[in-house]
Parts: C-alpha cells; structure tokens; sequence
C-alpha cells in the first residue's frame, strides 16, 4: 500500500454505479479533468483525505472527458466538481479547488 495514494481510486462510466452508487460508505466522487490546473491541485489534498478517512469515506475520481456519460447525468459543468453520495444518491456538491481544512469542514456536515 503506497502512502496516501492507496485509498484513492479513478473509476469510470462503467465502474459508477458499482462503486459509488452501490458503496456501502459514502462516496466523495471528484469530476476531475487532466487538463484542469485547479484538479491537479487537488490530488494531493485528495490522496490524505482518502487515507485519513478511509474507514468512514471512500474518495475517487472520475474524469470528465474519459466517462461524458455519468458527467452528463449529474450536470457536471466546471472541474472540479465534488458530490458526496450516500446510499447511491446525491446528498452535496462543491465546485472548486478547495484547502483540506475546508473540504473536511463541509464533509463533516454530511
């Protein structure tokens, strides 16, 4: 298990619903881009949220231009988006880079 890269997993159209909407914990999905600056920031800040949180939260990436289908079906406009889902729904979403602090504040509400 690599150090803070193990939690963190990129899934696709096809993995979706078996990961996410079917997940047994809630879900912090990232609608993630290669060419998105903000996105590439957010790896890092993503990669300890997944390890520290890995027994309450599971985190992955989803990269918009890769799965249009499941980027379409949540009206994903800007990268990155957030949504947390639980029990295979939609329950938050933030748009926008954001400081680990922050980010866990606004998981903590959910």
């Amino acid at each position: 298990m690599q150090n803070g890269t193990a939690a963190l997993r990129e899934i696709t159209d096809a993995t979706f619903d078996e990961e996410v909407l079917r997940s047994g914990l809630p879900v912090l999905v990232e609608f993630t881009a290669d060419w998105c600056p903000p996105c590439r920031q957010m790896a890092p800040v993503l990669a300890s949220v997944a390890e520290e949180e890995r027994d309450r939260l599971k985190v992955v990436q989803i990269d918009v231009d890769t799965s249009p289908r499941t980027t379409l079906a949540y009206a994903v406009r800007s990268a990155p988006t957030f949504m947390v889902f639980r029990d295979g729904e939609p329950v938050r979403s933030m748009v926008g880079a954001r400081s680990k602090r922050r980010l866990l504040q606004e998981l903590a509400e959910v």
